[in-house]
């Protein structure tokens, strides 16, 4: 029979410095997350929609507008303070979408590259720990440097790093504007995507191959399969789930693409070219002090949220187990069967 002093021992619970430690974790996300969320979804069906009214001031009332901030961004406005937004936001949705897509392409392709032959063991290369950081370096860097280095490097102006060389040189006549042109801006924003981070993918998909059993390369190595052989046949389908988690990483940062489109521009005018989503709910949160449009900003954010999501299920849907599904159908199927026999006496009729 167990002591009294066992009997307490038994009964301390440290259940509760696990939620002591999770707390912060929790405070600052209910004020810096969840809140601005729930926050974000009340204003877009508040603000300046169709139906905002003007105080005698002439500044816009709070008041309740329902969907009208929804049906103006999709379909489009009938009144002057809401001409152009649904065009705006179609094309500055097609920006991200080909900004997005134009950086993801070649930096997975690159940092697939690198990860495995990093990880290759048949790959004798001194040094491989000081290029890992290096490639992962840009990825540190504040986004204002590396747009403010890139300008720099490739902007309108004739002292630019590039324009410099190209006249000095006798290429051009002129100054290029690398920074105003529509298809040399767009591919500059994406090399520096893909330049800030490829890195970080190569990190990810790095641990991804050195996640899968050793014993399972070894046993290629000795059935004579080569590097391509063994990349398709055994490092690709087993990187599956690592690649699913970057592509949806990467489409979510993608469609929220905001600090290097808006701050690569010379003068004080945004290259509409490079204007995304972000930069539409930045704009017309601030593009009026007396009149702001902080309703269309909100459910231009809502709209953004659901695309996410439902790309993100997209994404779940079509990389999804089929085995496991099948397995677990079966599984099912075989529950229902011992139930319904079970119902009719254990399978024996009379």
């Amino acid at each position: 029979m167990a002591t009294a002093a066992q009997r307490r021992i038994k009964s301390v619970s440290y259940a509760k410095y696990g939620y002591i430690f999770t707390a912060p974790f929790f405070i600052v996300y209910f004020i810096f997350m969840l809140f601005p969320l729930l926050t974000t979804f009340k204003l877009s069906v508040y603000g300046n929609g169709l139906s905002a009214k003007l105080d005698q001031a002439g500044t816009s009332i709070n008041c309740f507008v329902g969907m009208d901030n929804f049906k103006t961004i999709l379909t489009g406005g009938t009144d002057y303070k809401s001409m152009g937004i649904h065009e705006n936001f179609v094309k500055f949705f097609g920006n991200t979408i080909i900004i997005w897509v134009g950086n993801f392409i070649p930096q997975i392709c690159l940092s697939l590259l690198l990860a495995v032959w990093f990880t290759d063991l048949r790959v004798k290369m001194p040094g491989k720990g000081f290029f890992k950081v290096v490639m992962y370096m840009p990825n540190i860097i504040t986004a204002a440097s590396v747009a403010g280095l890139f300008l720099s490097l490739c902007g309108d102006s004739k002292y630019s790093v590039l324009n410099s060389f190209l006249l000095n040189h006798g290429f051009l006549d002129e100054a290029y504007m690398f920074a105003s042109n529509k298809w040399s801006s767009r591919i500059i924003v994406m090399f520096i995507q893909v330049w800030m981070w490829f890195g970080n993918t190569m990190i990810m998909l790095m641990s991804g191959i050195q996640g899968i059993n050793e014993s399972l390369f070894e046993a290629a190595e000795i059935d004579g399969a080569n590097s391509r052989q063994t990349f398709w046949r055994i490092t690709f389908p087993l990187l599956k789930s690592i690649m699913v988690y970057t592509l949806l990483t990467s489409m979510i940062g993608g469609l929220q693409m905001f600090d290097i489109p808006f701050m690569f521009h010379t003068g004080n005018v945004i290259n509409s070219h490079l204007e995304t989503i972000a930069i539409f709910i930045y704009d017309y949160f601030h593009r009026d002090y007396l009149h702001p449009s902080y309703g269309y900003s909100a459910a231009a954010s809502v709209i953004l949220f659901v695309i996410t999501s439902i790309l993100g299920a997209l994404v779940f849907y079509v990389q999804r187990d089929k085995d496991a599904i099948e397995i677990k159908k079966k599984r099912k199927a075989a529950a229902k069967e011992a139930k319904r026999r079970a119902a009719r006496g254990g399978g024996f009729s009379i």
